[in-house]
């Protein structure tokens, strides 16, 4: 089985904030599957999208309750090509209302950094050399 595309489902506050937050880390939107509910955040053009959803619309899709970002249920981890950009985009997180939740790491072959948007979800922005990995 191969999977064509990923769509990660997230319930946001505010959906003009979150645009903005994201939007200012360098990040853009197919605004074919955006609206007034909901916007579709591009991390991999063709490959993988994030679906920012708000609250009440997010709701309608399960009918467990909404997490309310005190606790954790998933981590997200995105692989950049640098480690000046993950430097970049974790620096823009903070500077837009992202918090830190835990410092960055290096392990020499792979380094990332970590932030919660502005909704609390956990997000760990990493690069890898695999050149550099050690061998088992």
């Amino acid at each position: 089985m191969t999977v064509k595309a990923i769509y990660v489902n997230l319930p946001v506050k505010d959906l003009q904030k979150t645009r903005a937050f994201w939007t200012s880390l360098g990040f853009s939107f197919n605004e074919q599957f955006s609206d007034d509910k909901a916007v579709c955040l591009v991390l991999n053009e063709g490959a993988i999208y994030a679906m920012l959803i708000t609250h009440e619309f997010f709701q309608t899709f399960t009918n467990r309750p909404i997490a309310d970002g005190a606790s954790t249920q998933v981590l997200l981890a995105i692989e950049v090509d640098n480690r000046e950009a993950v430097d970049a985009i974790t620096k823009a997180a903070l500077a837009n209302g992202g918090s830190r939740y835990r410092d960055s790491a290096d392990h020499g072959w792979m380094y990332y950094d970590s932030f919660a948007d502005i909704d609390g979800h956990q997000w760990e922005v990493m690069f890898t050399d695999f050149s550099q990995m050690p061998s088992a």
